[in-house]
This record gives C-alpha cells, structure tokens and sequence, in this order.
C-alpha cells in the first residue's frame, strides 16, 4: 500500500516538473517574440520620429525657404508691405515655436551649451527680419535690402542648426548601436539562463524519485537569495541618490546607535554639521543643474577626506551634510574641520554671488567631547546647529568648536 502510494506521489511530481519546463520553453519563445517586438519600436522611435532632428529641420527650411522667399519677393516688388509683414513675422512666429518645442527636450549636458549660443544666433537674425518690418511701402527700401548680407546670415544660422541636427543623428545612431549590442546580449543571456533553468528542472525531476528532500533545499536556497535581495533593497534605502552618500534616514539609525556606544566606552565623540555658503545665491546665478553638480563634488571631496570604517559622511537635507567621527579628540577635529573648508576652497568651484570669496565655501559646526551618560541625543545636534549658525554670523568659510563637553 505505502509502495502504491509513493508510486502516485512521483507520478505527480513528475507530472508537475514537466508542466513547468513547458511553461518555461513556452515563456522563453514568448519573451523572444516581445524582445524582437520592443526591437522594432526602438527602431521606429529612432529613425522614425527623431522629432528633435525634424524639428530643427523645419526651422532651416522656413530660413532657407520662407523668410529668404519673402524677401527677395518684395525687393522684386512681387509682394506689397502687408503681405510682407504678414509673411515675415508668421516665419518668425513658427520659427519661435518650433524652436521652443526643441528646447524643452531633454538635453545632454554637453550639449546645453551649444543650445544655448544657437539659441542666441537664432535671435540675432530674427531681430534681424523684424526690423524689416519696420520698413514701410517702398520700393526703394526693399530694392536696398542686401541679398549678400541675407545669404550669409541664413546660412549662417543654417551651418549652425546642420551642427545641431548632425549631433543628434549621432546620438540616435548611438543610442541604437547600444540598444542592439544590449539586445544581443539579452538573446544569448536568455538562452543560457532557459537551458540551465530546464537542465535544472530536468535534473530535479529525476532526482526527486530518490528523496522529497530536494524541495527543501531549492526552498532554503531561495530564502537565501531573497535575503540577499532585501540587504540591497535596504543599503539602496539608506543611500543619498544624488550624492550618494548615507542620507537623513541612515544618519536617525546610525546618529543614536553611536551616541550609545561612545556612553558605554567613555571615548570621544564628534558631531559635525556642514552647510555651503549662500547657496541659495548659487542656484539663483547658475541654476539648479549646477547646483546638483556643485553638490555632487563637495559630497565627493567629503568621502576622500573620510576614509575611517568608524567614520560616517551623510547629507542630511538641500545643501547640508553631516559627519560623525568616533575616537577623534577636539583638537584632531578642529583640524580636520580646518581641513574640509581648505579642501572645498581649492575645489574652486566658481560662485559670483558670494560674498565672502569667488569660490564656494563651507561653514562647519562641531561637537567633539566624551558624551556623559545621562544626555539627551537630541543636545548634541542642537549645539552642533548652534555652532554652525555662529561660524555663518562670523564670516562663514570656518569653524566653530563647542568646548563645553556633553553633559
């Protein structure tokens, strides 16, 4: 009977592990499909549309077509003032729009900075065509118009709109290069992955007649993976995503656990906080792009001053970090304090609307002593704030140290 029984146990194992390799044979001709489908449409969104590519197109036909047509139609007196008029200024207007429209395309910071001087070249020759409007119903006026100073500013500006159009058709051709080259790694990692994944079905089910066992452990490997996955979930979690340094959240964790390990050993402590100076100013004159990228390099300048395991760099909020230092004396924090103001200087990162250098700064309030047992957490971030509100009302770009201990 218990023979009989095992017999129908196996049968519907068997059954169960062919029906998933099924499954998985069918799911990988069906993930193929797609892959080849998703192919496709990346092609048609990249030579297909390429609206940046047709916008700036438009814009050089309606400067090499319409506005140069118009012109030379008055100046041979085949269009009276008002058709004039009405032509220039509808040129202007779609040129204005069209161009617009491309601006507010995502753009590549290597690019922003051509963008930019086209933008102004664009509006040069368009102020350029509104003063003809300003020309009234003669002929003599618009026999005077040089077709010489015409032809070079339109092709001027068409010189610079073909280096635009080419720099996209780069960036298309470039992004499909690597979509293909990441295709064709997908299809050959796809087709590993299902063999072993079948490999391995197949093997199981013919292990599985010898002992139920093997369940258990395929479940405690994936309890394993799955433990993996979620410490990375939760290191993703503690982290900073544009500086990437320990954020506010790991900073609550990590702040309370060393205020009670510095109470049980009677060791030093230190708490800075870090603000840059006029940084509000910073992002009003250059922009909030800047502003992450001057962020992004303080952030970097501050975890190659730290290299300590027992030292923690954070960025607590907007433009303010924090730094915990365990085992380190007043006199060693003062001079690492000096250290980070010195190291952001010579960064030399470029700020006009300071008003105490040419170059971003930092202010830093700190508090260094061996923590009595009997204070509140909450003490040391306040005192540490306190001190950084004074280094910013005696001038900014220093320090200032809390010498009255932690009690």
């Amino acid at each position: 009977m218990k023979f009989i029984e095992a017999l129908k146990l196996k049968s519907k194992l068997l059954f169960l592990f062919l029906l998933i390799t099924f499954g998985l044979i069918a799911t990988s001709v069906i993930g193929t499909a797609n892959i080849n489908a998703m192919k496709k449409n990346i092609d048609a969104i990249y030579f297909g549309s390429l609206i940046p590519i047709t916008e700036l197109n438009e814009i050089v036909q309606i400067y090499n077509g319409e506005l140069y047509s118009s012109v030379f139609r008055a100046k041979a007196s085949e269009i009276n003032s008002d058709e004039f008029r009405s032509s220039i200024q509808s040129s202007i207007d779609k040129i204005e729009t069209v161009w617009s429209s491309y601006e507010s395309h995502f753009k590549r910071d290597e690019e922003l900075q051509y963008v930019e001087y086209v933008s102004a070249e664009i509006e040069k020759i368009n102020i350029y065509f509104k003063n003809l409007l300003g020309y009234e119903n003669n002929l003599k006026q618009y026999r005077d118009i040089s077709l010489v100073k015409l032809e070079e500013k339109v092709q001027h500006i068409h010189q610079d709109l073909k280096k635009l159009i080419n720099y996209e058709e780069d960036i298309a051709e470039y992004e499909r290069k690597k979509f293909l080259d990441n295709y064709r790694s997908t299809l050959e990692e796809l087709g590993v992955v299902f063999f072993i994944v079948i490999l391995g079905i197949l093997s199981i089910s013919y292990y599985v007649f010898k002992s139920i066992q093997d369940d258990q452990t395929e479940l405690e490997i994936a309890h394993k993976k799955l433990k993996v996955v979620n410490k990375k979930l939760e290191d993703v979690s503690y982290t900073d995503s544009l500086t990437e340094l320990h954020n506010r959240r790991y900073f609550n964790m990590v702040y309370d656990r060393e205020v009670k390990r510095a109470k049980r050993s009677k060791n030093y402590f230190t708490f800075m906080m870090l603000d840059i100076d006029y940084f509000k100013q910073y992002n009003d004159t250059y922009g909030h792009i800047h502003g992450d990228l001057a962020l992004k390099k303080v952030a970097s300048q501050l975890s190659k001053l730290f290299k300590r395991p027992s030292d923690y760099v954070f960025r607590l909020g907007g433009e303010e970090f924090g730094i915990l230092m365990s085992e380190t004396d007043q006199k060693s924090s003062s001079q690492m304090a000096q250290k980070i103001c010195d190291s952001i200087l010579d960064l030399k990162i470029e700020h006009r609307a300071s008003e105490i250098s040419k170059y971003i700064t930092i202010s830093v309030g700190i508090v260094s002593c061996i923590v009595d047992p009997s204070v509140n957490e909450e003490h040391i971030i306040t005192k540490a704030d306190d001190m950084l509100y004074k280094a910013k009302e005696s001038g900014r770009n220093k320090y200032i140290l809390y010498t009255n201990g932690c009690n």
